[in-house]
């Protein structure tokens, strides 16, 4: 066998379930070969949601916690019911689990036609921006210490 300056490598677009596990494994692992051992393994997904009685969701939040701090992917509520203030119990629900499991800070980021007053309203600083997003928009980048 040769040594790897002999080897061709090939890139591949294939969405084979093991390989995507792998280079999230080997990334994680790089990872946390840099953090303090207490925040070592720290992952766990966060999935809240708002619904009818009768069980229908109507919105929801969806983060992780990674390392120190938690990151929200999503915030959504149905749009008939927007500016109820279902939005800040579901925001407020995921700072009091950020809080719990001793989380820093958390991050999240919106579209200029999305949310931004709201996050701003509810404590949330802008700490970087994208321009031209969709040729039109701004993608805004916020976090809140804890």
């Amino acid at each position: 066998m040769g040594d790897e300056q002999d080897m061709e490598f090939h890139i591949t677009k294939d969405m084979k379930k093991e390989d995507i596990d792998y280079i999230h494994h080997q990334l994680n692992n790089y990872n946390s070969s840099h953090f303090p051992e207490d925040l070592k393994g720290r992952f766990e997904e966060i999935s809240l949601f708002l619904r009818e009685e009768d069980g229908k969701v109507r919105g929801g939040l969806l983060g992780e916690i990674v390392w120190n701090w938690l990151e929200i992917h999503t915030l959504m509520v149905d749009e008939d019911i927007r500016k109820s203030g279902y939005g800040t119990k579901l925001l407020a629900e995921a700072e009091k689990i950020a809080i719990d499991k001793k989380c820093d800070f958390i991050k999240l980021d919106t579209l200029s036609f999305q949310a931004l007053e709201f996050y701003e309203k509810n404590g949330y600083q802008v700490y970087g921006t994208l321009d031209h997003v969709g040729r039109h928009f701004k993608h805004y980048y916020l976090k809140k210490d804890l």
